[in-house]
């Protein structure tokens, strides 16, 4: 059974940082990609980083991009996202998502459908 579990998330004053992290366990699982991903009340749920776990390539949203960072510890199954300056339109539930290697769905980066394994989420809220 593979799992994903999300931490960092919390209440942060605009233009302030956090760091989220997410960390896989699996008995028989290759990765391809992790990504970000985030939904604030009402709206739909928007890509905001990925990370192709053997190369390292990464990709973000045009919103924050030169902002967030992501980047991995493969020794520990474990992708991180780097927020700074952040800003009141950044408050949402972040998740955590992961692509397997052998996995049929549609490729990609910054669609939801391109990943199958989704962590819980986390809060991040950001007052003005």
């Amino acid at each position: 059974q593979v799992q994903l579990v999300e931490s960092g998330g919390g209440l942060v004053q605009a233009g302030g940082s956090l760091r989220l992290s997410c960390t896989y366990s699996a008995q028989s699982f290759t990765i391809a990609t992790m990504g970000w991903f985030r939904q604030a009340p009402g709206q739909a749920r928007e890509f905001v980083a990925a990370i192709t776990w053997d190369v390292g390539n990464t990709y973000y949203a045009e919103s924050v991009k030169g902002r967030f960072a992501s980047s991995r510890d493969k020794p520990k199954n474990t992708v991180h996202l780097q927020m700074y300056n952040l800003k009141p339109e950044d408050t949402a539930v972040y998740y955590c998502a992961a692509r397997s290697v052998y996995y049929g769905g549609p490729d990609g980066y910054t669609s939801a459908f391109a990943y199958n394994f989704w962590g819980q989420g986390t809060q991040v809220t950001v007052s003005s």
